[in-house]
């Protein structure tokens, strides 16, 4: 009884401190001295006064429903915060897919993002001072900044790899498989030159694909991810299924942590939202995996497929929404290209998670994967 009264303190207290964040964010979203050229200009097209009417986190369903082509093209300046102008900025774009893609400004939230994340890392698999290897998208996505980040937050050096997940995306489209065979065997020749080099690499970011394809591409080596020295692999993607993370833990790595050595942490992540972490995927719980968002900085809500302003039950599924409230950003109720089931809190997230993240059934025909 006493740890559902704990929880439940728990779960009222996160939302109070979500509901303050909140009113704290939008005041300087669209404050003249602060706000961004975007959301002070959107002020005046809306019918309420953001300032005066937003008191609670619940408040923000009187904003329209955030649209994809917003974050479309320039000039990117008008999403830079008015006090950040003579800030270092850099520009991060989404996904591996074509056309003009969403970009976002940032100034300080990747870093803020991956700091928070590494105090969820095991230091016994993720040894403070070890170096990484970045296994994934480069170009101008925020991963490759972001874990070259996180090594340096604990004392150790990136390492990465060239990899575009754009023309990934092209060769399937065009059906070229041979070619898309050849450019997953030029990244994991990359991978595993580094990998044998001696640089003491003993954490990495993959995405499921890439792990498993640097796991068989060791393999016929001779050799193991154990053996060339990994022992925490930080990962991420639509991919990651209890299915998946079944044969990779029991036939890729050789069994849990406690036999291989190798302990793995999915995440659900994106440019927009930051990263949401995994609760502890086990065996017991049949690989399921279950990810909580970093609140306050960012909300996920499961929503009904017909109405997005009303959660489904806990086990249901919906659509996956995303609000974004940090200092630089603010992005109410987007809708993303995903839908899961809607996970309970717990005693280390006690806010709302998601299970089962997949492509949305209505898009998942159009959607290619790639890399991910």
């Amino acid at each position: 009884m006493s740890n559902e009264v704990s929880l439940d303190a728990a779960v009222a207290q996160a939302k109070d401190r979500l509901d303050q964040h909140t009113v704290e964010i939008v005041q300087r979203h669209f404050h003249e001295s602060t706000g961004c050229p975007f959301w002070l200009g959107k002020k005046a097209e809306l019918k309420f006064d953001p300032l005066t009417e937003i008191k609670c986190y619940d408040d923000l369903k009187k904003f329209p429903a955030f649209e994809d082509d917003w974050l479309r093209g320039g000039p990117v300046e008008r999403w830079r915060m008015k006090d950040h102008a003579d800030r270092p900025t850099y520009v991060f774009e989404t996904g591996g897919t074509t056309g003009v893609p969403k970009s976002r400004v940032v100034v300080d939230d990747f870093r803020t993002d991956y700091t928070l994340f590494s105090k969820t890392l095991p230091d016994e698999y993720f040894p403070q001072g070890g170096n990484w290897l970045m296994l994934g998208p480069s170009g101008p996505r925020r991963l490759r900044l972001a874990v070259e980040h996180l090594a340096q937050v604990r004392g150790g050096i990136s390492f990465c790899i060239d990899l575009d997940p754009r023309w990934v995306v092209k060769l399937i489209k065009k059906g070229w498989m041979e070619h898309l065979e050849e450019y997953k065997k030029h990244c994991m020749d990359q991978a595993i030159t580094i990998l044998t080099a001696n640089h003491n690499i003993k954490c990495m970011f993959g995405t499921p694909k890439l792990i498993e394809g640097l796991c068989l591409a060791l393999e016929e080596r001779g050799t193991s991810l154990a053996e060339v020295g990994i022992t925490g692999i930080f990962s991420g993607g639509t991919e990651f299924t209890p299915q998946w993370t079944r044969f990779c833990v029991e036939e890729l790595f050789g069994g849990p942590p406690e036999e291989s050595g190798i302990y793995m942490t999915p995440t659900y992540g994106n440019t927009l939202m930051g990263l949401a972490c995994s609760k502890p995927v086990t065996a017991a719980e049949k690989y399921k995996i279950s990810y909580y968002a970093p609140q306050p900085r960012a909300v996920t809500e499961v929503v009904c497929f017909d109405d997005y302003n009303t959660k489904v039950g806990f086990g249901e599924t919906g659509r996956v929404k995303l609000t974004t409230l940090t200092p630089e950003f603010f992005v109410p109720g987007f809708l993303e290209r995903d839908e899961g089931e809607r996970e309970a809190p717990f005693e280390t997230y006690p806010w709302d998670g998601v299970s089962g993240v997949r492509p949305f059934h209505e898009t998942a025909a159009t959607t290619t994967v790639g890399v991910y």
